[in-house]
Parts: C-alpha cells; sequence; structure tokens
C-alpha cells in the first residue's frame, strides 16, 4: 500500500509561518512564502488571459477560449514544460491555494449565473425550444457512452454508468452565456435563429446541471450503492429548502427594503455569506458545492436585489477570480499525455461525431417545425458551443479519478475546438437574407409632405426621453403626414450574461425587470407607449440593440435602411449638469455619434438636450416652442430648414429663420483670390449650392408669407467675429436652435470658429451652440443631410408602414411587443 502511495500521490509539506515575506532585503525569496506567490500567478493568469484575449479579438472568439487557452500556455504543455518555470512560479506547494481561491471564484461566479438565469423563460421557451434541446442533446450523449467504452482504462476502479455519465454530459451540453456573446458577435441575437439558440441552450444549460449532480453522486459512492440514493434525497431536500424557505425569507428582505432605497448592508453581507453555506451544504451532501451557490442564485427573485448582487460582484469575480479556474484547468491539461497516434484519431473522431450528432439531432427536430435544413444546421452548430459547465463536469470527473490524464487533456482540446470553429463556420454557413435596400426618401427634404415620415431615435438612458418626446410631438405628425417612430435603445455588449438576457422580454408588464439595463428599456418603452397613447397620428415600435460601441452604428445603420427611414436622431454625448456646464456622460457615446455621421444611410440630427419646455411632455394641443434656424447655406442647412418647416405648421411653434448672407467685399475677395484649379472648382461648388439656397429659400417664404409665427430675418456680416455676435444676440429668446452641420461647406463667416472647436462633428455652429459658455437654456439640433446615389430622386413610393401592416415581426433587431 505504501509503494502504491509513493507512486500515485505526492506528500506535500507546509509551514505555518510561510504566508508574508519578511522582505528581500532580510534575504528572503518572496516565491518562498505563499501569498507573494499567489499574487504573482494571478497576475500571471490575468494577464495572459487579457492577452488571448486581444490577440484573438478581430477572429471574433469568445473569451472562453482565451481563458482556457491561458491556463493550457501556462501548464506543463507549454511553458510548464521546463522545469525551471514549472518549479518557481506553479511549484506543487502552491497549488492548493490556487485551487481554492479558482472555487471560491466559481462558486460565486456560478451563484451569480443562477441569479442572472430567469426561470420562468425556460418555462416559457415554448415546446420548439424544449425538443431542439433534447434532440441536440441525446446523440451527442450516446455517441460520448459509445467512446467512453473505448476510452476507459481496464484499472479504473468505477463503474461503466459512471463513466458513461461524465463523458456523454461533457459532449452533450452547451454553455449559454458563451453561446450569447457568440450571437451578438455575429449579429444573430434578435434574429428568430438567435432567439431558438438562446432558449434551448438554456433549457440544455438545466439539463446539465441535473445529470452533473447525478454524475457527481455517481462518482462519490464507491463504498456503497446506498450512497448514491442518499446524496439523491439529500440534494432534492436542499432544493426544496431553498424553494421553501429560503426564496420567502429574501422575498421579505425584498419587501422589508423600501422601492428605490439601496439594500443594507447587513442583508447584502448575509447573502453572500449564504452561497459559502450553500456550498458547503452541498459539497458535505455529496455534490459538488458549486451546485448549491447555483440553486442559491436561482431562488432569488429578479428585480433590484438581483441587481444589486450582479453589480457589487460581477466584474471582480468574472475579471479576476474566473480565470483561475480556467488556469487550473489548464494547469492540469498536458497535451504531451495525449500519445499514439490511434488517441489523436480517436480525438479528432469524437470531435467530428460529436459536432455532427448534436447537428443531426437539430436538424431532424428543427425539420419536423418545418425550419429550412441550412438554419438546422446553424441551429446545431452554435448548440455545440462550449463553456464553463462542461470545464466543471471534467474537473470534478478529473478530481474524482473518473478521468486520467490523457482523457482529461483530450476533452478539454475537444471543448476548445468545437467551440473556437463555431464562429467562422456559421459566419461562412449562414448569411441572414439581406434584401437589397434602394428606398429614395433618405431625407426629409425629399419626403413628400402628404407622405408619412419615419425617424429613428437612438436612446442610451431614460434621460433624453422627454426632451426627444418634445421634438417629435413638435415634428406636428398629421392625419396626411403621420408620423412613424422606431425607438432604438443601444445597450453595450459586455461578457455578461445579464445584458443578453433583455432579449427575452417575455414579461408581462408590472414584474420587475431582470437587471439595469431591463429596467431602463422598460421606462423608455413605456414613456413612448404613453407619447402614442395620447397622441394622434404616432406610431411607435421600440426595439433594442446590444453590440460593442465601435461596431453599434452599424446596427443603427442596418436598422434605418431595412425600415426606410428618412431622419435619425440621436443624443449628443455630453449632458447639461446642474450648473448648466456641458460633461461628457460616456466618451463612447461619441464614437457611436461619429460613426453615424459617417456611415449613415439617411439624414442624422444630433441632439444637444438642454431640455424642452420643461421635463415633462405637454399636451399636444398646448405645446409651446420657440424654434430658431441659422441658415449659412449648403446641404446640411438646407435640410434643417425642411425639418423645421414641418415643424411651423405646428400651431404653438414660433419659428425664426436667419440667414447669414456675406457682406459683397467678402464674396468678392473670395472670387479674386481663387488662383487655382481647386479653388476655382470650390468657388463654381459654392455658386451651384448657393444658387440651390436661393431656390429653396424662396419656396419656402413664397409659402408661408401670411403665416405671423414665421419670421424671415437676412443678415449680412463679414466674418466669424460677426456671426458670433449675430448669434449670441438671439440666444435667449429661444426654445431650440436646429442648425446644419456645414460639414462640406467652407464659408467665410464661420471663418476661424471650428479652430477651436471641441467638437468637430457638430459643425462650427453646432459646436458654438453646444459649448458650455453659450446659453444654458436653449437645446440645439445639429442636422447633417444625406448626400448619396438616391438623395436627387423623389419618386419612389414607400411600402406600407408599421402603423398599416401587422405582418411584420415587432422585434426584429430586439425586444419583444411588451403587449
Amino acid at each position: 500500500m505504501a509503494e502504491e502511495n509513493s507512486t500515485e500521490t505526492s506528500i506535500i509539506c507546509y509551514a505555518p509561518s510561510m504566508i508574508t515575506t519578511n522582505g528581500v532585503w532580510q534575504g528572503d525569496n518572496p516565491l518562498d512564502f505563499s501569498l507573494p506567490l499567489f499574487v504573482l500567478q494571478l497576475t500571471l493568469v490575468v494577464v495572459v488571459t487579457r492577452f488571448f484575449v486581444f490577440v484573438l479579438k478581430p477572429f471574433r472568439q469568445p473569451r472562453v477560449i482565451s481563458e482556457i487557452l491561458g491556463g493550457i500556455v501556462l501548464g506543463p504543455s507549454v511553458l510548464g514544460r521546463y522545469d525551471k518555470f514549472a518549479n518557481t512560479i506553479f511549484p506543487q506547494r502552491s497549488v492548493m491555494v490556487l485551487e481554492t481561491m479558482a472555487n471560491v471564484g466559481l462558486l460565486y461566479f456560478l451563484f451569480l449565473v443562477g441569479v442572472e438565469m430567469d426561470i420562468m423563460v425556460v418555462r416559457k421557451t415554448g415546446k420548439r425550444a424544449l425538443t431542439i434541446a433534447l434532440g441536440g442533446m441525446v446523440l451527442p450523449f450516446v455517441i460520448g457512452a459509445a467512446f467512453s467504452f473505448s476510452m476507459q482504462r481496464t484499472e479504473d476502479h468505477l463503474g461503466q454508468g459512471t463513466y458513461i455519465l461524465f463523458l456523454g454530459v461533457a459532449l452533450s451540453v452547451t454553455a449559454f452565456p458563451v453561446l450569447a456573446r457568440i450571437l451578438a458577435e455575429l449579429k444573430l441575437i434578435n434574429t428568430e435563429i438567435g432567439r431558438i439558440s438562446m432558449s434551448a441552450a438554456l433549457v440544455n444549460d438545466m439539463f446539465a446541471w441535473i445529470l452533473l449532480a447525478l454524475a457527481i453522486a455517481l462518482a462519490e459512492s464507491e463504498k456503497s450503492s446506498f450512497a448514491s440514493l442518499w446524496v439523491m434525497i439529500s440534494s432534492a431536500a436542499f432544493i426544496a429548502i431553498c424553494v421553501f424557505v429560503v426564496r420567502p425569507g429574501i422575498s421579505w428582505i425584498i419587501r422589508k427594503t423600501p422601492e428605490g432605497e439601496n439594500f443594507s448592508e447587513f442583508y447584502i453581507c448575509l447573502i453572500l455569506t449564504g452561497v459559502m453555506i450553500c456550498g458547503f451544504i452541498t459539497d458535505s451532501i455529496g455534490t459538488h458545492s458549486v451546485f448549491g451557490a447555483f440553486v442559491f442564485g436561482l431562488v432569488i427573485p429578479n428585480g433590484p436585489l438581483g441587481l444589486t448582487l450582479i453589480e457589487k460582484l460581477e466584474d471582480f469575480v468574472s475579471g479576476l477570480l474566473l480565470p483561475l479556474f480556467f488556469a487550473i484547468s489548464g494547469l492540469k491539461t498536458n497535451v504531451a499525455a495525449i500519445q499514439g497516434p490511434a488517441t489523436w484519431v480517436t480525438l479528432f473522431l469524437v470531435i467530428f461525431l460529436a459536432c455532427t450528432g448534436k447537428v443531426i439531432g437539430t436538424v431532424v427536430v428543427a425539420f419536423f417545425h418545418g425550419m429550412p435544413v441550412r438554419e438546422g444546421i446553424t441551429l446545431g452548430l452554435l448548440l455545440n458551443t462550449k463553456g464553463l459547465v462542461e470545464m466543471i463536469v471534467l474537473n470534478v470527473g478529473k478530481d474524482q479519478k473518473v478521468l486520467d490524464d490523457e482523457t482529461f487533456a483530450t476533452m478539454v482540446l475537444i471543448a476548445l475546438v468545437m467551440t473556437g470553429v463555431i464562429t467562422p463556420i456559421v459566419t461562412v454557413l449562414y448569411k441572414p437574407v439581406k434584401r437589397s435596400v434602394s428606398y429614395k426618401r433618405r431625407t426629409i427634404q425629399q419626403t413628400k409632405p402628404d407622405s408619412e415620415l419615419r425617424v429613428l431615435v437612438c436612446i442610451h438612458t431614460p434621460r433624453n426621453v422627454p426632451t426627444i418626446i418634445n421634438l417629435l410631438e413638435a415634428s406636428h405628425p398629421t392625419k396626411r403626414s403621420p408620423i412613424c417612430i422606431y425607438v432604438l435603445h443601444l445597450v453595450e455588449l459586455t461578457g455578461r450574461a445579464s445584458a443578453m438576457l433583455i432579449v427575452h422580454n417575455t414579461r408581462k408588464s408590472g414584474k420587475p425587470a431582470l437587471n439595469r439595463t431591463q429596467a431602463q428599456s422598460d421606462h423608455i418603452i413605456n414613456a413612448f407607449e404613453n407619447y402614442e397613447q395620447h397622441a394622434a397620428f404616432v406610431a411607435v415600435q421600440p426595439l433594442t440593440a446590444i453590440s460593442p460601441y465601435s461596431t453599434m452604428h452599424e446596427d443603427v445603420c442596418s436598422l434605418a435602411e431595412d425600415k426606410r427611414v428618412s431622419f435619425i436622431i440621436i443624443p449628443f454625448h455630453k449632458q447639461q449638469t446642474v450648473d448648466g456646464g456641458m460633461e461628457a456622460t460616456n466618451p463612447a457615446y461619441r464614437l457611436v455619434n461619429q460613426n453615424l455621421l459617417g456611415n449613415s444611410p439617411c439624414s442624422v440630427g444630433i441632439l444637444v438636450d438642454r431640455g424642452l419646455n420643461g421635463a415633462t411632455r405637454l399636451t399636444s394641443n398646448t405645446i409651446s416652442l420657440q424654434v430658431a434656424v441659422l441658415f449659412f447655406g449648403g446641404p446640411d442647412d438646407r435640410e434643417a430648414l425642411a425639418y423645421a418647416w414641418r415643424m411651423a405648421e405646428h400651431p404653438g411653434i414660433s419659428l425664426t429663420v436667419l440667414r447669414f448672407i456675406p457682406d459683397e467685399d467678402v464674396t468678392d475677395a473670395a472670387s479674386t483670390r481663387a488662383t487655382n484649379e481647386t479653388d476655382r472648382n470650390m468657388n463654381v461648388d459654392m455658386k451651384k449650392q448657393r444658387q440651390l439656397d436661393d431656390e429653396y429659400v424662396n419656396t419656402f417664404r413664397a409659402a408661408n408669407t401670411e403665416y405671423e409665427t414665421i419670421v424671415y430675418i437676412d443678415k449680412v456680416v463679414s466674418n466669424g467675429e460677426e456671426t458670433v455676435a449675430a448669434v449670441r444676440s438671439m440666444d435667449s429668446s429661444h426654445d431650440l436652435f436646429i442648425v446644419g452641420r456645414g460639414e462640406e461647406m467652407s464659408s467665410p463667416l464661420t471663418a476661424g470658429l471650428t479652430d477651436w472647436s471641441e467638437c468637430p462633428e457638430l459643425g462650427a455652429i453646432g459646436d458654438l451652440l453646444a459649448s458650455s459658455d453659450f446659453a444654458a437654456t436653449v437645446s440645439v439640433l445639429v442636422v447633417q443631410q444625406y448626400v448619396g446615389p438616391w438623395a436627387q430622386d423623389d419618386d419612389m413610393d414607400l411600402p406600407d408602414s408599421p402603423v398599416h401592416s401587422h405582418d411584420q415581426p415587432n422585434a426584429i433587431y430586439g425586444l419583444e411587443d411588451p403587449s
């Protein structure tokens, strides 16, 4: 027996005093002490993981790939092959501390997964998602069972059933959070296939947990067959206590805390301690500690408490502690243990068959539900996503000696390859049918006065909603020209599942929101639906775009094109402070605005929000605004005037159009200075634009001569200083300035203004009006006209709008209709 011990296990001696060092000046080596060594290991794990995240970002790989790769690189497969590195950075004596901390991180991460997962969503997924999930699990499970006979070693002390269960679960499981991230990267999260795969993955996750608990119970019951039964009974009792005792207790805590108030520190500490207690209980009864944490997370009701816990824990746990778990998995993975061509053949065969099995199973079920074969194949590939649950299964199997080094390394590589190949294959295989949209009314100027105006409103936070609703009401929807409003809530795609679950908006109104993102969406939707009910000739369609800020403009542009929108309104990245100044809320909003201006398929308006008629929307017949258009010339200014002209038809709107005309001396001087061909071409272009300006302004004046609420003023100025003085003279008497961005126009009237502009995306005049030292009470709308191949034609009819057409799916881009 002693001889057997010496060959199979290592005995490590710990010195109790070797926790912290006395310092290098005392002659101590910090790496001989557990705390400095742990800090170094943690830093190394995070740095290597982040490096792989950065390297694999262009290939659109999920973060779990980087974390597993980071672990493999630090382990015996790559760097650990060098004894010096392995014995210095990851010595045997440090593994216990590392593994303990990794399991603490895992415990809290699985608790958060439970908090974020809504059981009601699983219950409401419907038969299709349920059957697809089961169809995608059965075949890979059978394949895993078949291979367990060829892979099991004869000397194993465990039964074949346990081995089958471990391999079957590892091959058939789908990682819900990883899948959500992949779908968002591929812009599929809001498509029908995205919603089905998310629902199926949720169901699959639930089954995987049940099977994992069963596998652990069987693995740990070597001595007696009754032990497994006791583990099952006590696990069921634990779940019952959580549901019928713990959940009511937590509901009581929520009721005790007034709405809008923060939860007391005592309650939060109580719940965080409860995670460890549940982990301890499930570990004691024979299932894994993470099972207890996960169940405890599941029984916490959705709402403000779950949101508070997620915000307090998520970044620390998933950013710092969770990579430790993957590093530990990597340290246990020795690729060199996979010996002989036969094992490598088996490896690739398992990858191919398990992947194909899930695809075939899914295709068959999808076919019965009337889905095309290509969509079924895509669905099957997406459900092959592996992640945390599989790594837990493999680690437990390794710890329980169900899996040896070779099998463990094989299964880790299978998980890595199967998840890694999904994004490129799905990108090639599945391209959602993109209609070539060649609609012509891409500007307000080109939209006929008796046709519907389609506006896309982009919103980051509920703060901008009142002003935007006031602006839309002032846009004068009528029976002759109704307004169709697409309200797009822009949500940043983070690595967390909480941002994804907003897509599963199957809640009935009145139920608490799942997280802050969903709560904000609820506020935004409710405000616009309330506006739709109280305003005439307005149709509102709420949608959500979830993507990284760097590609968010693509979602906005494709939606605008898809819905044939004429005008996009997006908030400025700065908000007004209490003292009247302007401060940036999120620098990333500015990036979205700049990208949108450069790529938009229609006209764009950036709204500098300083309030319109107070904070709440007034009734349509009492809205009263003083609007001013500063007209310098060019396509952007003509578009600004076109929008203001529409607003001026509203009985409560007074419009002042101030047209700035350059002094004749300035015009003559510009003509004489045109020496080279470029300058002469510019002069020709300016004359053409001036002619177009004159035509449009004369049409506007002729149509509005008898209206007392419309005032037109010509203002002759000769330089930038006089322009600024003229603008300042009228700032206090208006509620809203509408100006053109004037990007393509180089006017002597704005000369010198761009030299000190903070935000060039607003143009010279827009930047002046939005600056902190300007009027504190006047909102500004900076307009850029779409100038493209279709901009000059206006003879194409629009298709039916959602006001009249009911056959369009209401949630093509995100939130399903809350009703």
